[in-house]
């Protein structure tokens, strides 16, 4: 496990070197979007070819399976057998298939999408692995990375297959689950993206049961998209059946690239989105608009230098929500060379906060008993 192969999504690092830096902030989006679009049109997959959720193959984590790549610690964290009265736990991971050739990634696509599939559910999904009984975390026909780039047919007919494995999947893990145990939901970027639909396609099915919902490195409407949710974002660290959702940015930010194809729009109810009503809940308070300083941050977690493991690092890294985002302070570690254009740590929006999800996950489970 290579550097190389370490979140290779940023492959627009190149240009950095070719454009300059300056460039690559004012123009970055435009570049992009003509480097990553998928090859021809989308072709709909033939009928019943769909992933099997009732085959452990299907999934990147759920009892059973082993090595579980959910059950990952930092190499100076003491591990902690995982509850077993805790709630259950449904990851949906990012964007990890970078290549044009189709707009959907295989189920079964190894390589290094396989890889980078593993690696986020390490790096995020395993903050979750020391208050819940289970972790699942399912192999999905993702989008390709340029459909979220795109406004056009394609790009949605793309995530539109990809978002019906993720609530196949969801229905095969909820009938799993004991009459009565608690669930606690969490994704970030495309894995955000879909669990914001399942929220709204699933809300009955959910009512009662939701301790949070961590719907992370996605923009969420407070006006446009909680309501048809049907839940507040979190106003208090030990509140439940809340959402937090956040999108991590350097100072200066610029977030045009992720927000001029957001803004405008339509929600479930049909309203539309604005950049002004974005839902920024900050990890280090449990908050909506939070402001912490980086004393706060209960661990970022920090890769050695060939990115095989990482430690804990508590109190580097502060944050503030400011006009709907994330905006990160303090001494920040050498977290890797993955920032993408605008000062945008969309790749580091767990790591950043590795400790302090968990504290706050600990803390609303706690609430909800």
């Amino acid at each position: 496990m290579c550097a190389r192969r370490f979140l290779l999504f940023i492959f627009w690092m190149i240009l950095i070197f070719v454009a300059g830096a300056f460039a690559i902030y004012q123009y970055g989006g435009s570049i992009l979007r003509r480097g990553v679009t998928p090859q021809g049109h989308f072709a709909p997959p033939p009928p019943r070819t769909g992933p099997d959720y009732r085959s452990d193959a299907s999934w990147l984590s759920k009892p059973g399976i082993s090595p579980d790549p959910s059950q990952w610690r930092p190499a100076n964290q003491v591990r902690v057998d995982p509850i077993a009265a805790g709630p259950a736990v449904f990851y949906v991971h990012p964007t990890t298939y970078l290549d044009r050739d189709k707009w959907n990634a295989a189920i079964d696509e190894g390589g290094d999408t396989g890889f980078r599939d593993a690696l986020f559910v390490r790096s995020q999904a395993s903050a979750f692995n020391e208050i819940a009984a289970e972790v699942w975390a399912p192999r999905y026909r993702q989008a390709a990375f340029g459909a979220f780039l795109l406004k056009t047919t394609d790009a949605n007919r793309s995530l539109d297959l990809a978002y019906s494995d993720v609530l196949a999947a969801f229905d095969v893990f909820l009938a799993a689950q004991p009459k009565g145990r608690p669930i606690i939901l969490a994704g970030h970027s495309q894995g955000a993206l879909h669990l914001s639909r399942l929220l709204v396609d699933r809300r009955e099915q959910l009512k009662g049961r939701l301790i949070a919902a961590y719907v992370v490195g996605w923009p969420i409407s407070a006006t446009a998209d909680l309501p048809a949710i049907g839940l507040p974002a979190c106003a208090a660290p030990d509140q439940t059946g809340c959402l937090l959702s956040w999108m991590s940015f350097g100072d200066p930010a610029n977030s045009q690239m992720i927000l001029d194809g957001w803004s405008g729009s339509a929600g479930p109810a049909g309203i539309k989105r604005d950049v002004h009503d974005l839902v920024c809940v900050n990890p280090l308070t449990g908050t909506r608009d939070g402001i912490a300083p980086p004393a706060a941050n209960l661990g970022t977690l920090v890769p050695t230098a060939d990115f095989t493991s990482a430690t804990l690092l508590p109190g580097a890294v502060g944050a503030r929500c400011e006009k709907g985002l994330l905006i990160i302070n303090g001494a920040i570690p050498a977290l890797g060379p993955y920032v993408l254009p605008g000062n945008n740590y969309h790749a580091y929006d767990y790591a950043l906060f590795w400790g302090s999800i968990r504290a706050d996950a600990a803390r609303r489970v706690a609430a909800w008993r």
